[in-house]
């Protein structure tokens, strides 16, 4: 019988998508073939501490796992024995410090294959506007966006209100430019909803994000592989909130409905795949991504929302919903991505 392979799994983080993380990094674990791979379990606390953890899987989906017995890794270096015996490492962790291309880059350092999108497609992917600004560069379809910086919205209020309501219409979208699991949004009808979702959004990020409301149905698009990326069949979300924000996500107990597959006409289907591939490798990304789409409801017309590099894993997200569809389980998946890292290593060495 061959070596299994060591698969690093870290989760948890210090962005505000630490729980997310927790609950994706639970699914990953109890889908790996235990035939194939020894699990070595990597905890990151929300105040950066690095612990190995051997306990219970269970108590990782609900946090319990710090209050465990484990290995604390006592002033962290790339050259930890720990690390060196790993084969690969599956990042499990959204948002800042493990979505932005930081970890990522932590990896190149240490030389340790990793699953997902690189330094560069990880960095670009997590800000919500340098994104936007490759999109509009190879002509992507988009919506009205404005950047305004926390700095300015504190110093000049007045100023900053002026020229978001004389660029966009209410309703406005107002996001962290560098935040996922929709942490941190807030849907704006008039001034007073402005004010407190811009203070909202300042808590995350010193770049706010707006955007024009699209009447519209929201399609994702599941995207794997390195130079030869495959786009997996489309899903659409019903949010069960005005829309898909984090309570709709991960709280309201499945009342937000995921269409799979999205009832959309041939062509429709066919262009949104293609663009998605198309956006996948605008940014240079590999393994995996997860690409968010609006479809307007009168026109028809299509506009890319943002993108993904590390999407959720829980039980009720869209990226591997869409490929199990596709034809591809989640364990299967968990096979393939970590294939692609190990085949993007190998090149690159």
């Amino acid at each position: 019988m061959s070596k299994k392979l060591v698969v690093g799994v870290i989760f948890g983080g210090q962005s505000g998508e630490h729980e997310v993380s927790l609950m994706s990094s639970y699914n990953v674990i109890k889908a790996m073939d235990k035939e194939r791979y020894d699990v070595v379990t990597i905890g990151i606390t929300k105040e950066g501490k690095w612990m190995i953890y051997n306990g219970d899987v269970e108590k990782i989906r609900n946090g319990q796992w710090e209050r465990e017995k484990v290995h604390l890794i006592e002033d962290f270096a790339i050259n930890h024995p720990i690390l060196n015996s790993i084969d690969v490492v599956f990042p499990v962790l959204h948002g800042p410090r493990g979505e932005d291309g930081t970890i990522q880059g932590l990896f190149e350092l240490a030389n340790i294959p990793y699953v997902g999108c690189g330094v560069l497609a990880s960095a670009i992917g997590m800000d919500k506007i340098y994104t936007k600004t490759l999109y509009e560069k190879v002509g992507l379809p988009q919506g009205k966006y404005l950047l305004i910086m926390r700095k300015d919205w504190k110093d000049n209020q007045e100023k900053s209100i002026e020229e978001i309501e004389e660029k966009l219409s209410y309703p406005i979208f107002i996001k962290p430019a560098n935040m996922g699991s929709s942490v941190g949004i807030t849907k704006a009808h008039n001034r007073e909803d402005l004010i407190r979702g811009m203070n909202e959004a300042a808590l995350y990020d010193r770049k706010l994000l707006l955007e024009e409301n699209i009447d519209c149905r929201e399609i994702e698009c599941a995207v794997l592989g390195n130079d030869e990326p495959e786009a997996s069949v489309l899903g659409e979300i019903i949010p069960s909130n005005e829309f898909y924000d984090y309570h709709a996500k991960y709280l309201d107990d499945g009342a937000s409905s995921l269409i799979i597959p999205a009832p959309l006409d041939d062509k429709t289907s066919q262009t949104i795949r293609q663009l998605a591939i198309k956006a996948f490798k605008a940014i240079d990304g590999s393994g995996l991504a997860r690409l968010d789409f609006f479809v307007e409801k009168n026109t028809g017309e299509i506009y890319i929302n943002e993108i993904n590099t590390m999407p959720g894993f829980t039980n009720i997200s869209m990226y591997p919903k869409l490929w199990e569809y596709s034809g591809l389980p989640y364990n299967k998946l968990i096979d393939r991505l970590i294939e692609l890292a190990l085949e993007r290593f190998k090149e690159k060495n």
